[in-house]
């Protein structure tokens, strides 16, 4: 690896912002997907959450760029994903029509945040509304009622971006990631091939100098070369 790319990848894990996310509930379509994660990523979240249609319980068909920088979490239930965030402090907030919604730009998102995303077809479900501390909106001036869920986590998200950046958010000295994430993402970005064979052999990974190269000794290279 070299030094700019591990020096990029430390700036981008330092402002990773691990309070702010989306869940989506049963969003279908793999360009959808694929497009929710990338701006989760260029938004600089750290995770995602996921309730997937019986049929599709995996990321497969998205874009494989994106998914290497967001880490996604699977729920059986919508029940479940948001007894997690909350657990977490987050304010809940969905995108819904109804008669108390707000605009989503009257929301504070500074504070710890998590945005349910409904399927394209029916939008949330019912439960995941009673669930949510607060419905949003965005304002639409023409003849169509909403936009496609991509979109629409994509301006949410940039105006969450937004105000944490107005607010200093993310011009972090450190990283609020784990240090063994931050380790094992700079570690499997920075050296994939190397990652991929020391995750089959069941080795930890070594540690990276201030340059972004292996710290290991003898013995885990002896390892790492076995057949």
């Amino acid at each position: 690896m070299n030094l700019e790319r591990y020096q990029r990848i430390q700036q981008v894990l330092k402002a990773r912002q691990t309070d702010l996310t989306v869940c989506m509930e049963e969003v279908h379509k793999p360009n959808n997907v694929s497009a929710v994660v990338r701006t989760a990523d260029a938004a600089g979240l750290h995770k995602i959450h996921a309730i997937w249609p019986d049929k599709m319980r995996t990321l497969t068909h998205t874009s494989a760029g994106a998914r290497n920088w967001v880490e996604v979490d699977n729920h059986h239930t919508i029940e479940d994903a948001v007894a997690q965030l909350k657990a977490q402090g987050m304010q809940i907030l969905v995108t819904n029509l109804s008669d108390t919604a707000v605009d989503f730009r009257q929301i504070d998102y500074t504070k710890p945040t998590a945005i349910i995303l409904g399927s394209e077809k029916v939008g949330a479900s019912e439960q995941a509304k009673k669930l949510a501390d607060q419905d949003i909106i965005i304002p639409m001036m023409g003849m169509v009622q909403s936009l496609n869920v991509s979109v629409a986590s994509a301006i949410i998200l940039y105006e969450a971006q937004r105000q944490r950046q107005e607010a200093g958010m993310y011009n972090n000295e450190q990283s609020a990631l784990p240090q063994e994430v931050i380790h094992r993402t700079l570690f499997e970005r920075g050296h994939p091939v190397l990652a991929k064979v020391a995750k089959r052999k069941n080795l930890p990974y070594p540690p990276l100098d201030d340059e972004g190269q292996i710290v290991a000794d003898d013995a885990w290279w002896a390892e790492m070369q076995k057949k």
